[in-house]
């Protein structure tokens, strides 16, 4: 999970965790882009509007890099003119904020379930 506000950053893996899911946390686009070299996640969820590298070119990186993880855009604002100018980007969920726990833990859900569910 990336967020430049520290606030919104713990509270929000402090939900995940209390929900079974492991959450490795960066403020910025940069650390996360270094976490992502280091090792496999299953889910990125990332604001937009950060410091060093957006969340659009946090992206971006990952989808020049062959990176076929799922990503959630959670942000104040919607970067809709940066994601039509880039439909390579990919995104596998937008979560407007604010949002509600509820409404984060269903999203990542859904978006884990497209990648992982077995059909019943």
């Amino acid at each position: 999970m990336v967020d430049d506000n520290s606030d919104i950053l713990s509270l929000n893996a402090m939900v995940l965790k209390q929900s079974g899911y492991q959450v490795d946390t960066a403020e910025d686009g940069a650390a996360a882009w270094e976490a992502l070299q280091v090792k496999p996640f299953n889910l990125l969820i990332t604001d937009n509007h950060m410091p060093k590298l957006t969340g659009v070119e946090l992206v971006k990186k990952l989808r020049s890099a062959n990176m076929t993880l799922p990503v959630i855009m959670a942000t104040g604002k919607l970067p809709m003119e940066a994601l039509g100018r880039s439909p390579s980007i990919e995104l596998a969920a937008l979560l407007p904020k604010p949002f509600s726990f509820e409404e984060l833990l269903e999203t990542v859900r859904k978006v884990l379930c497209i990648t992982d569910c077995v059909p019943e």
